[in-house]
């Protein structure tokens, strides 16, 4: 997809310091696109601008809003990770504070903007589905139950405010992002190498997955395409169980795969956690995507695997 003459000229990012952020901020540049990226220490570029969103306004005051006039663009993709931690009560208020909190800051201090980007792409996740067993997903299927949908689902609302200013808005419900510096992946693969890697559970759970390019790309064909608005699933159109991810892995690093963590030792470890996440059934399709032209670079789990094993 040739995006040299499509792409906006100044895009504003979040979470440009994730491995998701990072790789769109890469290709942006490589497209000369200019970014101004959020952060929230200390400036150390002139193209970022430090915010705090929860101090009163996100931090983001009437002089400060001044740099973000003239955008044509908005990505938001800040999130604490949710597969690293067990979700104690103060892990869930970072969780909803970094979704939920982040968003409404950003989408009211844009809705306020005299010349309001025309998009903006706010993250979400296949999460917003739930544990669904072998059901096959889209973007008319609704949201699950749990912890996770709703927070999913209070993180979509979060962004109303840019709508009601008339900024098209859309949510991009990412699956397990496999990139070669960082996520799922690089937490697998150091395992698998030492041939520890195995099922978690029985494996038959399902899991949505996108390469790395294609998460960019999505993103990227969202901002051009104006017909898309509200939520489409980033997710690759070949979903596989866990099971299938642990073999095609073990086999590409060519290292056994015979260990299995136990249900109940996951839920042991990480309580709610490993039940809404590590063992969730999430079988989604991204029939918005496709119906919209956007083709895959790696539309099956072997050649994504390739892709991100190649910088390792």
């Amino acid at each position: 997809m040739d995006l040299q003459h499509s792409v906006p000229s100044q895009i504003l990012l979040s979470g440009a310091s994730g491995m998701l952020g990072s790789a769109i901020d890469r290709t942006l540049q490589q497209k000369g696109v200019k970014t101004l990226r959020l952060v929230r220490g200390e400036p150390k570029a002139a193209n970022e601008l430090r915010w705090n969103p929860s101090a009163p306004g996100g931090d983001l005051d009437v002089t400060r809003l001044r740099e973000l006039e003239g955008l044509t663009a908005a990505i938001h993709l800040s999130g604490a990770n949710v597969s690293t931690h067990r979700w104690t009560t103060a892990y869930k208020r970072d969780m909803e504070e970094s979704r939920v909190g982040t968003t409404q800051v950003l989408a009211e201090a844009l809705a306020r903007l005299k010349t309001p980007p025309a998009v903006f792409v706010s993250a979400s996740a296949v999460g917003f589905y739930g544990n669904r067993g072998e059901e096959v997903l889209d973007e008319t299927s609704s949201a699950g139950s749990g912890y996770f949908p709703d927070l999913c689902q209070a993180w979509e609302a979060a962004a109303q405010s840019a709508a009601d200013a008339g900024i098209r808005v859309v949510h991009p419900r990412f699956g397990v992002v496999l990139g070669s510096e960082g996520g799922a992946l690089a937490r697998l693969i150091p395992l698998f190498k030492m041939g520890l890697g195995g099922k978690l559970g029985n494996g038959c759970q399902w899991m949505s997955w996108i390469s790395e390019a294609d998460a960019v790309a999505a993103v990227l064909f969202a901002i051009e395409n104006d017909a898309i608005t509200g939520a489409f699933n980033a997710s690759a159109p070949n979903p596989v169980t866990n099971a299938e991810l642990t073999r095609q892995l073990g086999h590409a690093l060519h290292r056994p795969t015979i260990m299995t963590a136990p249900a109940f030792a996951l839920r042991l470890v990480f309580g709610e956690m490993a039940d809404e996440a590590l063992l969730s059934s999430t079988r989604t399709l991204p029939r918005r995507l496709i119906a919209a032209g956007f083709r895959f670079t790696h539309p099956d789990l072997h050649s994504a695997i390739a892709a991100a094993l190649v910088k390792n």
